[in-house]
């Protein structure tokens, strides 16, 4: 991934991340309104398609915030703790997963004297969809970032229902019979999350909001 270091470069690369999804959304949205049964595989590979742009955009945006974050160059003292977990998260796993007295000690010695370090935060292994982008993995990737769900909660059945359960059942070889309007509905109101998320991470970029507060 390129380094995104200033807040120019984050709009950049989050514009360029946004706008060839849209154009390739574009073309099925297009083809889903011909005419006659042409238009059924359009849909069909168009709900496909939705889905990956949809996992795809919140996983990479979310890697170019997580490379601004970084680009900051703080100390893992001065970031909120969801962002200390991404570069302690081998530690911290220790103090969850260990029963044993000694490797707990080891761990906690080991987080308390890396806080004055500058943070480094394992981006390629840090946002993970789970292969499956429901509203529970996407809360959890937001919530690591510090980013508020709420605006979101509201379209939460769509995404499990209308969006990753027809995607599953087209990646299953499953019949399945949605009209051109109703696939054309579900890209507006999916592009309009993406764009929610976009400007959510711009913003907390802005204001500094993976910061802690003194």
């Amino acid at each position: 991934m390129v380094k995104v270091r200033t807040l120019n470069e984050l709009q950049s690369a989050l514009d360029k991340e946004m706008a060839w999804r849209i154009k390739e959304i574009g073309v099925f949205r297009v083809g889903a309104r011909s005419s006659g049964t042409q238009r059924k595989p359009f849909i069909r590979a168009g709900v496909a398609l939705l889905y990956a742009h949809w996992e795809g955009f919140i996983k990479n945006s979310s890697e170019i915030y997580l490379s601004y974050v970084e680009s900051r160059a703080l100390p893992y003292r001065d970031l909120k703790s969801c962002f200390v977990v991404f570069g302690l998260k081998g530690k911290i796993n220790t103090l969850v997963e260990s029963r044993k007295t000694f490797p707990n000690i080891e761990a906690m010695e080991f987080i308390f004297s890396k806080m004055n370090e500058t943070a480094k935060l394992q981006i390629n292994s840090a946002v993970n969809t789970e292969s499956n982008l429901t509203s529970r993995v996407f809360s959890n990737i937001a919530g690591s970032l510090n980013i508020d769900t709420t605006p979101y909660e509201t379209k939460f059945n769509l995404i499990d229902s209308s969006l990753v359960d027809r995607r599953n059942r087209v990646a299953h070889g499953e019949f399945l019979d949605i009209a051109g309007s109703d696939f054309d509905k579900l890209v507006v109101e999916i592009v309009d999350l993406m764009r929610l998320y976009k400007t959510d991470i711009e913003n907390a970029a802005s204001l500094e909001s993976y910061k802690r507060v003194a």
